[in-house]
């Protein structure tokens, strides 16, 4: 990981966050992509590619659990790290901001609500 003058570099496969680990910030992609997975014993499956402009990790903004997934450079990607205190100040300067994380958040637990039922749906259930 190196320093830049927006943001930091992650190499490409580079940890970005580790599932499991404490987690206290949330990361916006300013260039480059990034893939999220997630471990489940032996079996790693791919949760999505995100892209210039998305954001993950806020849900560690929100509360302190263990992080949910790994994310992982793909490519060189630079990403600006915003911490609770710089998000709430955001927030206060702008609240349109608290808007679009919450619709963003909003349309991933669709898409996993979507997804649920297409397994439910194959298994039976």
């Amino acid at each position: 990981m190196s320093g830049g003058a927006l943001g930091k570099v992650f190499k490409n496969g580079e940890v970005i966050v580790q599932q499991g680990e404490a987690g206290d910030c949330m990361y916006v992609i300013q260039q480059g992509e990034v893939e999220v997975v997630h471990q489940a014993g032996t079996e790693q499956q791919q949760l999505a590619v995100l892209g210039e402009g998305d954001f993950f990790g806020e849900m560690a903004i929100f509360d302190q659990a263990q992080r949910s997934a790994t994310v992982r450079a793909l490519g060189d990607v630079r990403l600006l790290t915003v911490d609770k205190t710089t998000f709430l100040r955001r927030i206060t300067e702008d609240p349109s901001l608290a808007l679009r994380v919450v619709q963003k958040m909003s349309h991933r637990i669709r898409e996993l609500n979507a997804e649920l039922a297409r397994l439910m749906e194959r298994l039976g259930g």
